[in-house]
């Protein structure tokens, strides 16, 4: 056997071995699919230089790929990157030979990743590892053409090194660049999304576990009759596969009282002097933040003006933000903010945001041809006192039935744009508020709700991407809206969307955007209240006389387009705490316990208030 069919006999096993060690570890669907796309991307980078010579992204995006993936995905990427990549500049026998160095690279990769912990690297000294890596690569082609040539000596191969000197200090060079320059960017990027891809399970710790076990035993010993009104409050609420007794009211049956204390608590600490809230605590107010939050308080029960700071409160904020308002958009947000706080929805300076709300809508009854913002502006109508019976709020609700799409779902702007879950819950909300109850639109828009749900409870905005936080809380109003028992839809056996929810509820209170993200937890745990309060909008004002001082969601009569309850859950309390010295003793209880879960701080709760009773 000639040196050249020996070594390329040695590469193609080598390749064979690592695609078989790949395969053996069983990737996930979604990682094959990240792989395969960075794999496309390195053959196309490789490609877009075809003109300089050894001037390649490629050896940087495939070393960081096994530094945030591992070994696998790292050998995977380079060596079908490569192998894809010459189809354009021409198959032969380095083919091999390059997808084995590229896929070398990659797990050089993983090994770097592995030592360093996959931590985030500085600008200079990932752009030193993608200069390494270059070089790696460049030994191991020379190794190559070493292979191909007559003489097979240590000196022969050094001399094919120096031959090729140039060759590969221009790649050195050029991957040291690309590693500056997009390196940290790319690193950071694929480093979330294998966050994003992985379950991590973590043993229960003995001693918590044995505390549940016995405060389970506790509770479930009789210690004398619960008062009349407790009894009460226990029928009143539903199990979440209760039938439903017909439409939006039957959804509202099935909504039991919930303690949300702590996600309140977290938004009282995010406020700002001036009133106002931003993206997260600390952050500057701004009237998107600042509406969000008002809506989320009063959906709960809490009164937005009874959460001040340094003597303001958001209604102050609200009207200092009032010159920054630009389009409808944020003049129906703002209007049903300030509906929220019970305040005059035209008594902003500067002007009456309802007329000029107004100003915006179209001939076709529509408000800016836009199914999402024609939705809000029949939530804000309803807010400034418009009923459903008026021209101006049916025409909007008629000309919004009309973008249903043939999938029964609706996008952002009009019939035919795709559908997505958010802009499908708002409609459902929009044409409840409207009056607009055809059946066959709703009981439509629903299922496209309910088929978009995930495995894990929770649902994206489009269908078929990762749940979060504000999409399944849209779809809870929306399905609440349609006359659906949320707490029974389940997909394949997963947890209620109500369950998803609950659990991105951190320790502070606030309310995780998703599983890997936490980004603006001021707007997502204000948007979490309106579905954990089984609100639909507009949300109503909460009565002076009922908002507590300990925030508790309140029992006010349903307002207009407002005053769903939320389904039974895990969390859900079916006791009704007496008046007096023990309602501050079992919501202290409640508020929490250290290192213990919330589902552990409920069963506290419930034997303290069997204890008190």
């Amino acid at each position: 056997m000639s040196w050249q069919a020996a070594s390329l006999a040695i590469v193609v096993v080598s390749l064979a071995g690592c695609f078989w060690w790949y395969e053996r570890s069983h990737p996930s669907s979604k990682e094959v699919a990240l792989v395969a796309t960075m794999a496309a991307l390195s053959a196309l980078g490789r490609d877009a230089f075809a003109a300089l010579p050894d001037v390649k992204p490629t050896t940087t995006m495939v070393l960081i790929c096994g530094y945030a993936f591992g070994g696998g995905p790292g050998f995977a990427v380079g060596a079908v990157g490569a192998l894809t990549s010459n189809i354009f500049l021409g198959q032969g026998s380095w083919t091999p030979w390059q997808m084995l160095a590229w896929g070398a690279v990659g797990v050089a990769g993983s090994m770097l990743g592995r030592v360093l912990g996959r931590r985030a690297l500085p600008r200079l000294s990932l752009a030193l590892l993608c200069a390494l890596a270059a070089e790696m690569f460049n030994l191991l082609i020379d190794l190559y053409s070493w292979s191909q040539g007559g003489a097979h000596t240590l000196s022969a191969y050094g001399a094919w090194i120096v031959s090729g000197l140039s060759f590969d200090a221009t790649h050195v060079v050029a991957s040291f660049l690309f590693g500056l320059t997009f390196g940290p960017a790319l690193l950071r990027m694929l480093v979330r999304a294998r966050s994003r891809l992985e379950i991590v399970w973590q043993p229960i710790r003995a001693v918590p576990l044995a505390i549940a076990v016995t405060l389970v035993a506790i509770a479930s010993v009789p210690l004398g009759p619960a008062p009349a009104r407790a009894a009460g409050t226990a029928a009143a609420s539903r199990s979440p596969s209760a039938p439903i007794q017909g439409g939006a009211a039957g959804a509202e049956a099935s909504i039991a009282r919930l303690d949300v204390g702590r996600e309140i608590a977290f938004l009282a600490r995010a406020q700002n002097t001036d009133g106002g809230f931003g993206a997260a605590p600390g952050e500057s107010s701004t009237e998107l933040y600042s509406g969000w939050a008002a809506m989320g308080l009063a959906a709960s029960g809490r009164d937005p003006l009874s959460v001040r700071r340094d003597g303001r409160t958001v209604l102050d904020a609200l009207r200092g933000e009032a010159s920054s308002l630009n389009g409808a958009g944020d003049l129906e947000r703002t209007i049903l903010a300030l509906h929220a706080c019970g305040a005059s929805v035209r008594s902003l300076a500067g002007g009456d945001p309802v007329a000029e709300l107004l100003r915006s809508r179209e001939r076709d009854g529509s408000f800016g041809h836009l199914s999402n913002i024609t939705a809000f502006a029949v939530f804000a109508l309803r807010a400034a006192g418009y009923t459903s019976g008026d021209p101006v709020v049916r025409a909007a609700g008629r000309w919004l039935a009309r973008q249903q799409n043939s999938d029964g779902g609706f996008g952002f702007a009009t019939r035919g744009g795709g559908s997505d879950v958010d802009d499908t819950a708002a409609a459902l909300q929009a044409l409840a508020a409207a009056g607009i109850g055809t059946r066959s639109v709703v009981s439509r828009a629903a299922r496209f709700l309910i088929r978009a749900q995930n495995l894990d409870g929770g649902y994206p905005q489009q269908q078929g991407g990762d749940s979060n936080a504000q999409s399944t809380a849209w779809a809870i109003q929306g399905l609440l809206a349609a006359g659906r028992n949320v707490g029974a839809v389940r997909h394949e056996g997963s947890r209620s969307p109500l369950g998803y929810l609950e659990s991105l509820i951190s320790a502070d209170g606030s309310v995780r955007y998703s599983r890997t993200g936490t980004q603006t937890p001021v707007w997502v745990t204000a948007q979490a209240l309106t579905a954990l309060a089984g609100k639909s909008f507009p949300i109503a004002p909460v009565p002076r006389r009922s908002s507590p001082s300990i925030a508790r969601p309140a029992t006010a009569s349903r307002a207009a387009g407002g005053g769903h309850r939320r389904a039974s859950t895990p969390r859900t309390r079916a006791l009704s705490l007496r008046a007096g010295a023990a309602a501050p003793i079992i919501l202290a209880a409640q508020s929490g316990v250290d290192g213990l879960p919330r589902e552990l701080d409920a069963l506290i709760g419930i034997v303290l208030t069997r204890m008190i009773w």
